[in-house]
């Protein structure tokens, strides 16, 4: 159930893991129900002022029963959209990403599956057993990142602040002996 969104939508990369309510209202195939999509990527049609690309998948969820291939095969459809919170599974856990290309002196973290804003606006880190939290700088997209010299060794506790102004944190999330290309998932938050 994802989407990609135009330039409002995504707001270079800090409306990645935002979620909408969509419903189509033409053409006829559209079953006027609402759907929840969450953005992934950044689409850049100039196809109007507020645009969403939406998966294959979460496009056929607007269709009436049965119409679904029609529906994806009309292309651009009229949709009516709000801004809502992110409800995922119970027991989905707030998980964050070590991006590939991460080193001793360089970590690039994505924050995913967030309930409620999903829209991160900062990221820190704190080392086990110092006191001072240490900010991570937006890279491209949804990526937080820091170059050190000193060593990034773990386990780090990471405390992300959404759009809404919320600030939660995930207590040593990130082990001792962290790899790229790994996620990590809090255990309760």
């Amino acid at each position: 159930m994802t989407s990609c969104g135009n330039v409002p939508i995504f707001k270079d990369g800090r409306g990645c893991g935002s979620c909408f309510e969509l419903k189509c209202t033409k053409p006829e195939a559209c079953s006027g129900e609402p759907t929840i999509v969450t953005i992934t990527d950044k689409n850049e049609e100039p196809i109007a002022a507020y645009h969403f690309d939406l998966s294959g998948h979460a496009f056929g969820t607007m269709a009436k029963k049965g119409q679904e291939q029609k529906l994806r095969d009309a292309g651009e459809v009229e949709i009516k959209f709000r801004r809502v919170k992110c409800k995922y599974p119970e027991g989905t856990k707030v998980n964050f990403h070590v991006e590939k290309g991460s080193s001793p002196n360089y970590l690039a973290l994505v924050v995913k599956f967030l309930q409620g804003d999903g829209d991160v606006v900062a990221v820190d880190i704190k080392p086990k057993g110092k006191d001072k939290w240490i900010e991570l700088k937006e890279s491209w997209g949804a990526v937080w990142r820091i170059d050190t010299p000193d060593k990034l060794i773990g386990p780090f506790s990471v405390r992300y602040t959404t759009e809404g102004g919320t600030k939660t944190v995930a207590e040593d999330v990130i082990p001792e002996g962290w790899k790229p290309d790994t996620s990590y998932e809090t255990k309760d938050l």
